[in-house]
């Protein structure tokens, strides 16, 4: 047995033989999805439910589980000329705010924007929430700190602070919420809130350049009184807000620091700078046995190449995010009292949802972009070839439609019925479906005109015939509508018993037509039978999200793996663990598994080899061979290049259930195609580097 080894491709996608534990089969390696990220521009953290509220520059914003592996666990898409410049938490709720001059709050249980509220103040550049959980304030254009009372239903407008002449670009509430930093040009103004009069204000220098304004990026309000501020000279500045003086400044760069975060116990503190690197200051003793304590840089982060916009300490990691449009956490090792995942660096790239949908037996590829949906043929390649080798392209890869989507909302989930005749998306205002029809090489489009007013949907999903559309809706109910050359109909509605409200974000459907699954963010995994449709069984609930999952065309069990590596096989007949899961979770799975830093994304099954399960995150594709052992702790787990070297009859007692290979570059997608072929949809991290903008030009040694 052997995996994809020494595979060349072209740059634009090709097709090329090889041979991997399923026996010899061709892959195309498709890179021609031009998926980039959008760039990170604001990060808040909520202590009490240990999540991560990521805003983007084309407006999304996402939720990572900080306690659960950093899986992403929603996504709220953007809009058209959205841009974010601040990102706040008040309790549970959150807010945004930007140059629109609007604030935002989020309905995070259906993943959608709540309601939209103009400040009236001009763009925003910075919104914060006080420690009570009471009240909003927002920085706008016209000198304005807008104080807004966060009522049960709506946030409403209370009051001013004194208005000032420059624009206010940075804010940070006092823990005790009786007073308020606000970072101006040239200088940082203290208000009473009460009053909501200025009682400091304290001028920054602008150093060696006299000309050129000192824009104060961020604040940061500590218990004691002290204010720590960054600004565009690179400079770090403690300030006292008791006399209003300068107690102590740092230059950590030559360009802006954009950012600060402070730890809870405030005791260190993180700045993002424009050279993109991260310096972490604590508050210790700089002398050996000395009580006095202050501010002292500690370390440097050098884990971006761009901007640093946002950065947020928490527990155990300091979380940064810019221009490169990388999440990073980089863990606290000091903080980290036992040796896991958790004190590895990790990077998020993706999205740990697929953005490419394919329909199996035509051959076809579906890519999401934020505003449009391209739909694409696969490639045809020459003759059989030798495992491991280049086939010759007989046919290039053909685009056959870009749909562009109405409207300012941005695409929230598609897909492409395995057919290829239907294609269905959705935004946070509408759903859209099509039919397309193939005549030779002429293709033609026709949108369904009559679709259900019910129908909005998290989550879209076709059976296997291509006869009915499976509708992820609020509250964790599904709609089926079938499908037909007259239009389509909604023929029911399927729902949980659990009375949960949280969105669904995975569906999978049996090969028979008879089962749906459904997961959702409560952990919830509910199993519906399709013909009477009603609710057939729940599975225990565990505690980590389900990353992917699919139920196996012959044995009808339903495989899911977790945001945590774990997996589980689920007989929904019998529901009930089978016995192989029951079995890996006795043994457990091996480390070096468990301790990968990207989810699955996709789970398969093989007709041809019904006790193999194929599986792909973003850097490795694996097939698991149920009727092999498990490897344990003392088994070699990547032993690919070790059982080439042996003899055929001694491979066996040497193998394993896992078979890994890294041979593809970066993943957004693997699909096994009717004919047995395997589409890697690649998206090489050099490709999206040669997209960003110039970072700052940094002198180097000798150079």
């Amino acid at each position: 047995m052997g995996f994809p080894s020494g595979v060349k491709s072209n740059q634009r996608g090709g097709s090329c033989c090889t041979t991997s534990a399923m026996g010899e089969f061709k892959v195309h390696r498709v890179r021609f999805f031009d998926y980039m990220p959008s760039a990170i521009r604001a990060l808040a953290f909520n202590q009490q439910n240990e999540t991560m509220a990521v805003a983007r520059m084309d407006g999304a914003v996402e939720i990572f589980l900080c306690s659960d592996r950093f899986f992403q666990g929603k996504i709220i898409p953007g809009r058209e000329q959205c841009g974010i410049e601040g990102l706040t938490w008040v309790g549970e709720r959150l807010f945004s705010a930007g140059l629109n001059g609007q604030i935002t709050e989020y309905d995070l249980t259906n993943q959608r924007v709540k309601y939209t509220i103009d400040a009236y103040g001009g763009p925003i550049w910075a919104i914060t929430g006080n420690q009570e959980g009471t009240h909003l304030a927002v920085g706008c254009e016209d000198g304005t700190v807008k104080l807004f009372a966060a009522n049960e239903d709506k946030i409403q407008f209370e009051r001013n602070l004194d208005r000032q002449k420059g624009r206010i670009i940075s804010l940070s509430w006092h823990p005790s919420g009786s007073k308020i930093a606000a970072g101006m040009i040239d200088m940082i103004q203290i208000f009473n809130v009460e009053t909501g009069q200025s009682i400091h204000r304290m001028l920054t220098d602008r150093g060696t350049s006299r000309s050129k304004e000192c824009m104060v990026w961020c604040v940061v309000y500590l218990s004691d009184g002290t204010v720590i501020s960054g600004d565009s000279g690179g400079m770090v500045k403690m300030w006292n807000d008791h006399t209003g003086t300068l107690i102590k400044s740092h230059n950590v760069s030559k360009c802006d620091v954009l950012a600060l975060s402070v730890s809870q116990k405030e005791d260190s503190f993180v700045a993002g700078t424009s050279e993109g690197f991260v310096v972490q200051f604590q508050f210790i003793s700089s002398v050996l046995e000395k009580n006095d304590k202050e501010w002292v840089r500690t370390r440097t982060f050098r884990n971006h190449t761009h901007d640093v916009r946002a950065v947020a300490e928490i527990t155990t990691a300091v979380v940064s995010g810019g221009m490169d449009t990388q999440l990073v956490v980089r863990p606290l090792l000091d903080k980290i009292e036992v040796k896991s995942s958790a004190s590895a660096l990790q990077k998020i790239i993706f999205p740990h949802r697929s953005l490419v949908s394919c329909a199996r037996k035509a051959g076809l590829m579906l890519f999401q972009y934020p505003g449009h949906l391209e739909l694409w043929r696969l490639g045809e390649s020459e003759g059989q070839g030798i495992p491991g080798s280049s086939l010759l392209v007989k046919k290039n890869p053909e685009k056959l439609l870009h749909l562009k989507v109405k409207g300012e909302d941005h695409i929230r989930c598609s897909a492409v019925s395995p057919c290829g005749e239907w294609i269905a998306y959705s935004t946070n205002s509408s759903l859209g479906l099509y039919r397309l029809h193939c005549d030779n090489n002429n293709i033609s489009i026709t949108k369904i005109s009559k679709i259900p007013k019910v129908l909005s949907s998290a989550k879209l999903c076709f059976s296997s015939d291509s006869s009915h559309l499976f509708s992820a809706s609020t509250q964790s109910s599904v709609h089926v509508v079938s499908l037909s050359q007259s239009g389509c109909k909604l023929v029911g509605t399927l729902k949980p018993k659990s009375g949960s409200h949280q969105a669904i974000h995975l569906l999978a459907a049996s090969e028979d037509g008879k089962w749906l699954a459904s997961a959702n963010s409560d952990h919830e995994v509910h199993v519906y039978n399709l013909h009477t449709k009603e609710l057939h069984c729940t599975v225990p609930i565990y505690s980590s999200a389900v990353s992917a999952m699919a139920i196996h065309p012959e044995t009808n069990c339903l495989f899911m793996m977790h945001a945590d590596q774990r997996m589980f096989e689920f007989s929904i007949e019998r529901k009930q663990y089978t016995d192989w899961s029951r079995l890996v979770q006795r043994n457990g799975l091996h480390y070096i598994w468990l301790e990968r830093d990207t989810p699955c994304l996709n789970v398969m099954f093989n007709p041809q080899n019904p006790s193999h399960v194929i599986l792909h995150d973003t850097y490795m594709f694996c097939i698991i061979d149920k009727s092999l052992p498990l490897p344990d702790v003392k088994t070699q787990f990547l032993n690919q290049l070790t059982l080439k070297s042996l003899p055929k009859e001694k491979r066996k007692s040497h193998s394993h259930a896992f078979k890994v290979c890294k041979t593809f570059r970066e993943m957004l997608h693997v699909e096994l195609m009717s004919d047995q072929s395997l589409v890697v949809v690649e998206r090489p991290l050099v490709d999206i580097s040669t997209q960003l903008p110039a970072p700052i030009k940094q002198k180097k040694f000798a150079t």
